[in-house]
Parts: structure tokens; sequence; C-alpha cells
């Protein structure tokens, strides 16, 4: 059985232990999620799991509302730093598998979290998600493939436990060596087909 993970101990020793800010690899993974997300705007969004924030302040331009949580302190401290002056980010405290309240959400980002979950609290998590989510929801989610010591299952075992769980429409997904990139929602329709374009 996996450790549980100290989130705080990571951030005591880094505000930026996954190099989200320096690394090309991060940044290019943000650029396709916010590409990949099939709105161009979402009335009330959450993102679980927003470390220190990169995702978040680029994601705030997207949102009317958007609840960024995580389970680290320091985390949500440097979160609360990044978006400094957007009125509508509300940075909490919280961990999975727990739901946040503010909802029903039409957006949530399962990025690089739920495989820290066992199977139980993963289940638990994403029946928490599917009740949260709003008529005609979407949810993404975006998790590495590699094996990890610190992760509970495979990133790969997470997307096909998501996908089971939420009975909703795959309409997009980007899946590479490195990570899978999916996204559900309950209208079906492409961009295009929304745009009445095709």
């Amino acid at each position: 059985m996996t450790a549980p993970v100290d989130f705080d101990a990571l951030y005591a020793t880094s505000d930026d232990p996954w190099q989200m800010r320096t690394r090309w690899y991060e940044a290019r993974r943000r650029a396709l999620i916010l590409a990949t997300l099939p709105a161009q705007r979402y009335a009330n969004a959450w993102e679980p799991g927003c470390a220190n924030g990169e995702l978040t302040y680029r994601l705030a331009d997207r949102c009317d509302r958007l609840t960024a949580t995580d389970a680290s302190a320091q985390a949500c401290t440097l979160t609360r730093s990044r978006v400094l002056g957007r009125a509508n980010v509300d940075v909490r405290r919280h961990a999975l598998p727990e739901v946040v309240g503010g909802g029903p959400f039409d957006l949530v980002l399962l990025c690089e979290v739920a495989y820290y979950l066992d199977d139980v609290a993963l289940a638990r998590c994403l029946d928490n998600v599917a009740a949260a989510l709003a008529d005609g929801g979407t949810v993404l989610a975006c998790h590495w493939r590699h094996p990890a010591t610190q992760h509970a299952q495979r990133g790969d075992a997470v997307q096909e436990a998501i996908d089971r769980a939420l009975g909703l429409p795959l309409i997009a997904r980007h899946r590479e060596a490195d990570f899978d990139l999916a996204v559900w929602c309950a209208d079906p329709r492409s961009v295009a087909q929304r745009e009445g374009i095709a």
C-alpha cells in the first residue's frame, strides 16, 4: 500500500515542487488542457488539487466563478498569491474524496490529483463529482501515465475509472506517452456543432 503523500512537507522545501513554472512540459500540458475545454467560458468551475495556482491563474480568465482547492495549506497560500486581485477565484483548503461546497459546477477539473486516491476513495470522489455536476456539465481529467511510487494507482487506471463512473459522453481525448487528457460532457456536440458551423 502506498503511504499518503505529505503535501505540506513538499511545499516546505519548495514553492514549486513539480516545477510547474519552469518546465516546458507543464506549460505545454496547461495549454492543451485549456485548449481542449469545449466552452469558451464557464459559470462555476471547481479545480481540486490546484497546487501553486499556475493552472488556476489561466483558468480564471475562462470562468465567472472558480473554486480552487488543495489539501496543502501552503499550496492554498501560493495559489491565493498567484490569483491576487481576481475576485472570481475562491481558494480553499479541502481534500478529496469529499466534494467542496459551492456547486453545482458546470466544469470540474481532475488534473494530476485522482491517482493519489485508492480504489475506495476514488469511487467515492467520482460519485461526489457526478452529484456536484450541473446539468450539461463538463469534467476534464488529465493524469501522468508513468509509474510513480507516491501514487496509489496508475493514471491510465484512473482515467478508465472516471470514464466508467461518470456515464457521460467522451467528447475529446489527447493521449501521449506522458499523460492522458480526456473531456466528458453531457452535451456530446463538437465545438463546431455548438457554434452552428458543422
